[in-house]
C-alpha cells in the first residue's frame, strides 16, 4: 500500500482532494443552521405558529366573560389595569369608629349583620339556569322618604362584599341631587354617572375611582343635570347598564338611590337593576309612605325590604353577642 500511494498520486490529485475537503467543509458548515431552522420554517408559514402562541391564548381566554362584538360599545368600568381610574384613599379607622363594616376587622355586630344581609342578595346575583335573575348582579338600594338610612346600608353592604373573595363591587352614588358617598368615605369629587350619560365621548372609566380596599371601587354621581330622570332612562344608560352586568361576571353593582317619593330617579333606576334592597327605618316609616314607595319599584320584580335603626331590649339575642360586642 505504501508504493502504491505515491505512484497513483500525482501532485494535481491532491490539490483537488483539499480543494474536494474544502467544498466539503463549506458543505458541512450551513447544514447545522439548514436542520435547526427547517422545524421552524415548517411552522412560520402559519401565522399563528411562531414563539408567541402562549400569549395569545391568554389573551384569548378571558373573551368568553367579555361582550361579543355585537354588543354596543360603551366603555366600562374595567378597574382592572386600567390606567385613566383615579385613586382613592379611604381612612379606615374613621370609617370603623363612624360604625362602617371595615374588611379584615374584628367582628362587629353590624358586620355580622350584613354578613346575613349581603348573603340572600349574592344568591340571587350568582344564580345561574332557570334560577338566573336577569340583571342580578345590579343592586338598587332605596327607602320611601330620606334619612331612613339608605346611603349607610348601601356602603355597608359594599363594604361587606368587598370581603369576598372571588367578587368585586362598584358602588354608585346614583343619589344625584343629594349625594353622600363621596363625603362618607371621604373621596374627592369629580366626573361621574350623569357626565358618563350626558357625554358620549367620555370612558366611564374615567370617572371611577379604585379605593385602597383591594376589590372596592366607586362612581360619582356626577354634576347637577336638569334632566337627570331623563338621562337614566335614555338608552344609553340601559345599553351601559346591560353590558356591565353582562361583561363583569364576578362584579357587583350597588346604586344609591334617591328616596322613591322624594325623586323620580329612583323608579326609573328600578327598572334596570335585577334586585331592591328597600331601607325601612324602624318605628318611623308609615305604612302608606312603605306601600306608595315600594310602587315605585314596579320595574323590579325581585325587591327585599331591610328594617334598619331597631332598637333592641334589654333582653334578648343580638348578632355580635358571641364575639362579645352585643351589649
Amino acid at each position: 500500500m505504501s508504493e502504491e500511494k505515491p505512484s497513483g498520486t500525482p501532485r494535481a490529485s491532491l490539490l483537488e482532494r483539499a480543494a474536494g475537503r474544502l467544498d466539503q467543509g463549506v458543505a458541512a458548515k450551513p447544514a447545522t443552521p439548514r436542520s435547526t431552522v427547517t422545524p421552524a420554517a415548517a411552522v412560520a408559514p402559519a401565522p399563528r405558529a411562531p414563539a408567541p402562541a402562549a400569549p395569545a391564548a391568554a389573551a384569548i381566554a378571558p373573551q368568553p366573560q367579555f361582550a361579543t362584538p355585537e354588543t354596543p360599545v360603551v366603555h366600562l368600568p374595567a378597574d382592572d389595569g386600567n390606567r385613566t381610574s383615579r385613586r382613592g384613599v379611604i381612612d379606615l379607622a374613621e370609617l370603623r369608629d363612624l360604625g362602617y363594616v371595615v374588611p379584615d376587622a374584628p367582628a362587629t355586630a353590624t358586620a355580622e349583620e350584613f354578613r346575613i344581609v349581603k348573603r340572600q342578595l349574592l344568591i340571587n346575583a350568582m344564580a345561574r339556569g332557570e334560577n338566573a335573575i336577569r340583571n342580578g348582579n345590579l343592586i338598587l338600594v332605596c327607602s320611601a322618604q330620606p334619612n331612613e338610612g339608605k346611603t349607610f346600608c348601601a356602603t355597608n353592604l359594599a363594604l361587606s362584599i368587598a370581603s369576598e373573595r372571588d367578587l368585586t363591587v362598584l358602588l354608585v352614588d346614583a343619589d344625584f341631587a343629594k349625594p353622600e358617598i363621596l363625603s362618607t368615605l371621604g373621596l374627592e369629587g369629580g366626573k361621574g354617572l350623569v357626565d358618563v350619560i350626558a357625554d358620549p365621548s367620555l370612558d366611564l372609566s374615567d370617572c371611577l375611582i379604585r379605593t385602597n380596599i383591594e376589590n372596592l371601587s366607586v362612581l360619582p354621581a356626577g354634576r347637577q343635570h336638569n334632566l337627570t330622570t331623563e338621562l337614566l332612562a335614555s338608552e344609553r344608560m340601559g345599553d351601559m347598564v346591560e353590558e356591565i352586568a353582562k361583561r363583569y361576571s364576578d362584579r357587583i353593582v350597588i346604586f344609591d338611590s334617591p328616596p322613591a317619593l322624594a325623586s323620580s330617579a329612583a323608579s326609573v333606576l328600578a327598572m334596570h337593576v335585577g334586585q331592591v334592597m328597600f331601607v325601612v327605618e324602624a318605628e318611623n316609616t308609615r305604612e302608606t309612605e312603605l306601600r306608595d314607595g315600594l310602587s315605585m319599584m314596579n320595574g323590579c320584580e325581585h325587591v327585599q325590604m331591610l328594617l334598619n335603626k331597631v332598637r333592641y331590649a334589654g333582653v334578648g339575642r343580638r348578632f355580635g353577642t358571641y364575639y362579645g360586642y352585643g351589649s
